[in-house]
């Protein structure tokens, strides 16, 4: 018997095109005989469109851009539309989307409320490791090391811009980063080395939510390793950002190719295991499930501190995450199916758990 799965990807973020990318590419490595591949595309308005079952890999990210709306789709639309032909289910969900309306727990609460299996983390931990201020607050609380931050809402910034200025000059100082508390891909990030760019650095990042995270620039190798499991994750070799830019933004991910992606990470076995264990401890402060890329600084002086997870990585065979694993000797196919594995054990374990009322 064939697996149901469905492929959620698009959807109304920032990076809805990397989502693209990724669906693309995740129904490349599937094996058709194993798997009967139903996927549900959502426009950059929001709308949900079911295409047909694919009974083979797609060459272009048109075809998955699905130009009829087989029907209209709403709150009472949703068990349909999450369905497999007649009345059977799917028996996985795969989100493949990235930012907002993503990863952040929204679209996991719905199929909890479904009461879908479905790929990756859950509401808490999707919505703590999308929001970099929770998250950097549940970090502190676990007692793991991180650079010094502050945060701003809009309100509080527009009501007192140079207040605010100040406040970063005093408490963090220069360079730092300006980034959305909610968004991925380093989409909205800026660097500052003065208060001129400090000023943009805000209106920027307030373009793309209504809370900013300010953190302290530190000389360091930006070091990451992937985690797979659920309560006991495994950790894969590290591996190591080499942007040739000022930093490992959108452009450099995506666009230009212009950063080394260094695997394995030339680190001392000491420092490995310090990673392993803090990102170890992340996962299980929020209380992940599947996968996660957690990301480090090792500094110039030796310190190691933990920058942030991501509970949705890019997921394309050429990006980091895929690639820590397939040097872990675990290929792209193999991975998939193994987060398919980990989602349907998951569910069974959430399934006996008696709930009295």
């Amino acid at each position: 018997m064939k697996i149901n799965l469905c492929l959620l990807y698009g959807g109304k973020s920032a990076e809805h095109e990397v989502s693209l990318q990724t669906a693309k590419a995740v129904i490349q490595a599937l094996d058709i005989e194993k798997f009967a591949i139903h996927p549900i595309f959502i426009t950059k308005e929001g709308e949900w469109r079911k295409g047909p079952e694919l009974l083979e890999p797609v060459e272009t990210i048109k075809e998955l851009q699905f130009e009829q709306i087989p029907q209209e789709i709403g709150a009472n639309a949703l068990s349909t539309i999450l369905s497999s032909e007649g009345s059977q289910t799917f028996d996985v969900v795969f989100p493949l989307l990235h930012g907002p309306n993503g990863e952040d727990g929204t679209v996991q609460g719905m199929l909890e409320l479904l009461n879908l299996p479905y790929v990756g983390n859950g509401v808490l931990s999707s919505s703590a490791g999308m929001d970099k201020i929770i998250m950097k607050n549940l970090f502190a609380q676990e007692g793991l090391d991180q650079v010094n931050y502050t945060w701003f809402t809009k309100s509080t910034w527009e009501a007192a811009p140079e207040r605010s200025y100040e406040q970063v000059e005093q408490e963090i100082g220069y360079p730092c980063f300006i980034k959305p508390a909610n968004l991925g891909s380093s989409v909205g990030i800026s660097k500052c080395e003065n208060r001129e760019e400090l000023k943009t650095a805000f209106s920027t990042a307030f373009q793309y939510d209504r809370r900013i995270i300010v953190e302290e620039g530190v000389t360091a190798r930006e070091i990451e390793v992937g985690l797979l499991g659920n309560d006991f994750p495994e950790c894969s070799v590290a591996g190591e950002i080499a942007p040739k830019s000022e930093f490992y933004d959108y452009k450099a991910k995506y666009s230009d190719g212009d950063t080394d992606l260094i695997i394995p990470a030339d680190i001392s076995a000491e420092q490995y295991t310090e990673i392993r264990n803090m990102a170890t401890r992340a996962f299980q402060a929020l209380d992940c499930a599947g996968l996660v890329r957690a990301d480090f600084f090792i500094t110039n002086e030796g310190r190691t501190l933990i920058n942030e997870v991501n509970t949705m990585p890019g997921f394309t065979p050429v990006s980091m995450f895929p690639l820590l694993w397939k040097h872990t000797g675990l290929d792209y196919p193999a991975l998939i199916e193994r987060l398919v594995q980990l989602a349907l054990e998951r569910h069974k374990e959430k399934q006996n758990i008696i709930h009295t009322f």
